[in-house]
């Protein structure tokens, strides 16, 4: 019988060969418009993802040269919203202070998607309305059937479900499997990482 590292693993490599790569070549491509156009990149996300968040940031800001923010990185600004107009608006409040446009994208992270119906994750619900209604590019790297932000965005890349017991930690890991992807793809990469310029000097 196979360990449980031996099975996880061998987990991650059927997602590795059945995600789209298309998928992240269409981000890919969203984004170098993005940059092009002067637009600023908004990255959602809650619990294990907003983590992620913060650390994209910082890709796509030093690597790619895309001014990023994830509004989970301000817990002053979120904890307040929350404490005085609630949980479920506090994205779409951040968003509209930023004066969020149709030069602009926002990047879900998430495992579920959000689900306005089963009250799940709302207030990436909310934040994705407003992203429609003022025409933001919407982006998205989700599990299982991707929720809203699948319904709703433009290119939104689904990680496939391989085992039902291990949906949340694949779709966190490969957020983050997917987002370096997107900052080291030599369409977008505007500076390498340090390593990797020591290693060729």
């Amino acid at each position: 019988m196979p360990s449980h590292a031996e099975t996880y693993l061998a987990q991650a490599a059927e997602i590795c060969r059945t995600i789209d790569p298309a998928e992240v070549e269409a981000m890919v491509a969203a984004l170098v418009a993005l940059r092009a156009r002067g637009g600023r990149l908004f990255i959602l996300g809650v619990g294990g993802s907003a983590a992620n968040c913060g650390h994209a940031v910082n890709d796509f800001r030093k690597l790619c040269a895309i001014e990023a923010y994830a509004p989970t990185d301000n817990v002053a600004e979120l904890t307040a919203r929350t404490n005085d107009e609630g949980w479920e608006s506090v994205f779409a409040g951040w968003l509209e202070v930023s004066r969020a446009n149709d030069k602009d994208a926002v990047l879900v992270f998430s495992v579920g998607g959000g689900s306005r119906e089963r009250n799940v994750s709302p207030n990436l619900v909310l934040a994705l309305e407003y992203a429609k209604q003022h025409g933001l590019t919407i982006l998205g790297v989700v599990g299982r059937d991707g929720g809203y932000t699948k319904q709703v965005g433009d290119h939104v890349l689904v990680i496939p479900t391989v085992d039902p017991n291990h949906i949340t930690p694949h779709s966190e890991a490969f957020q983050a499997v997917v987002w370096h992807g997107l900052v080291c793809h030599p369409d977008l990469m505007a500076r390498a990482n340090r390593w990797e310029g020591l290693a060729r000097s």
